[in-house]
């Protein structure tokens, strides 16, 4: 908008100094002009009395030298009589042009080599007519114009530089409380809640500003009731979640009852989670740093090893690859299990029991992918499972599963993919970047990429058979 300003004035401000520098310029030249020929006029004129009394050439040639015009004068008078035609001075006008000034009686100006000259007819006293020629060179009519243009030209520079520095003010006025605008917008977007924007310029400005500090006010508002609410709803579940902690201390020993009461206080631990988080003054919006994170390997293997005993259960047979060596990833070691959890977790609960399934770990240069598969009916419509809230339509699917996974792969600028598996079920294809990419931002839940059974959804898996 500044320099759209700018241009704007330096257009108009160039085209009004144009209007009016190029007549003014063009009068100056004619007054100059104009002037150089009224000399000639006064000298001719000073000639006219001796004529008008005498025709002898001594006395002209005095006449004419006081006049100061010895070289730039000349008189032509005609035969008359007994007195011969007398030319005195240097002749520069044609004959012709004399001749007809002389018939008209009526002064003239011709152009001649060098300059121009003017032809005043003189009445004589014999009653013919005498033509004095005063020679007006071309450095005589532009005498002092080049000044008065150079004056004019500065003059109309010094317009145009002034209006375009008040544009620039004017401008500069005019976008400063917008671009606080827009970085007030970007502060608020990186979750700087605190942004706010000075309500100051343009009246339309100002009104902005004020709708947009309403509107962040607005957002904390909503964003701190978001917080108490999920605080609230979670705090609630910790009186069934005490019943489940006592019930499972009643269990006894053996391999269930731990992996039961384990699970009960990740539950528990999850919980307290959410509700420090639901209440912390700022939200989190920081990526972690160099160093944090987890290795996915042996996340994995955890999260296997508490899947393990329930697949053993229900007959299921289990797969693992790609967890014998460290895999770091930047994920919080908490968040990468509730994926997995989530992921393994839709295995048991859309699959029938008996229904195989694997999970296969890829680390790559720029990338970890961590592939979920089963060997189950598959996913009727992918793009409907990733949506946030759908769930499935079964008892107890809330359908945050795979938005908590899209969530947590988009963090670091990876995706999520849901295909056929090689087992002839579902695969999802959980994408971890690694090379520190800002977030993938889309206008979908997740990406969904569908093909013909029996081919992979990533270069990076490998057909295996299951032990």
């Amino acid at each position: 908008m500044r320099w759209a300003l700018v241009k704007v004035s330096l257009a108009v401000t160039t085209m009004v100094v144009l209007a009016f520098a190029v007549p003014l310029g063009l009068v100056i030249r004619e007054m100059a002009r104009d002037r150089a020929f009224s000399n000639a006029e006064r000298q001719a004129a000073a000639v006219a009395p001796a004529l008008s009394i005498t025709t002898d050439r001594d006395q002209l040639e005095r006449v004419v030298a006081s006049a100061g015009s010895d070289d730039g004068m000349a008189v032509h008078i005609p035969a008359s009589g007994k007195s011969a035609a007398v030319d005195l001075g240097r002749r520069r006008a044609a004959a012709d042009d004399i001749a007809t000034v002389r018939r008209l009686g009526r002064a003239s100006t011709t152009e001649v080599a060098g300059g121009s000259t003017l032809l005043q007819p003189v009445a004589l006293s014999t009653g013919e007519i005498a033509v004095v020629e005063v020679y007006v060179p071309d450095a005589e009519v532009t005498n002092g114009l080049a000044t008065a243009w150079a004056v004019l030209a500065g003059v109309g520079i010094a317009l145009i530089v002034g209006s375009v520095a008040v544009a620039d003010r004017l401008g500069v006025r005019m976008v400063r409380p917008a671009q606080r605008l827009v970085e007030g917008a970007h502060e608020l977007g990186e979750g700087k809640l605190g942004a706010r924007v000075p309500e100051e310029g343009p009246k339309e400005l100002r009104l902005a500003a004020v709708a947009f500090n309403a509107m962040a006010d607005q957002v904390v508002q909503l964003l701190a009731n978001e917080r108490e609410l999920a605080a609230d709803l979670s705090h609630r579940l910790r009186t069934p979640l005490t019943v489940l902690r006592l019930n499972a201390a009643s269990l006894g020993d053996g391999p269930a009852a731990d992996q039961t009461r384990a699970a009960v206080a990740q539950l528990e631990g999850e919980v307290d989670t959410i509700i420090r988080t639901a209440r912390e003054a700022k939200p989190q919006t920081v990526a972690a740093g160099p160093g944090a994170g987890c290795d996915a390997a042996e996340v994995v293997r955890e999260r296997m090893a508490f899947w393990s005993a329930l697949a053993e259960d229900e007959g299921r047979k289990v797969r693992v690859a790609g967890v014998d060596r460290p895999v770091r990833i930047p994920v919080a070691r908490t968040d990468l299990a509730a994926a997995l959890d989530a992921l393994l977790g839709n295995v048991f609960r859309h699959t029938p029991e008996g229904t195989a399934f694997a999970v296969d770990v890829h680390n790559g240069e720029d990338a970890v992918i961590v592939l979920v598969s089963d060997a189950g009916a598959g996913i009727a419509d992918p793009e409907a499972a990733m949506a946030r809230g759908h769930g499935s339509g079964s008892a107890g699917s809330t359908g945050l599963g795979l938005d908590i996974v899209r969530r947590l792969a988009e963090s670091t600028g990876g995706d999520v993919r849901i295909g056929s598996s090689v087992l002839g079920g579902t695969e999802v294809r959980l994408w971890i970047q690694l090379d520190g990419r800002a977030p993938v931002r889309r206008g979908h839940r997740g990406a969904v990429r569908r093909r013909r059974p029996g081919r992979l959804v990533s270069t990076f898996n490998r057909s295996r058979s299951l032990p």
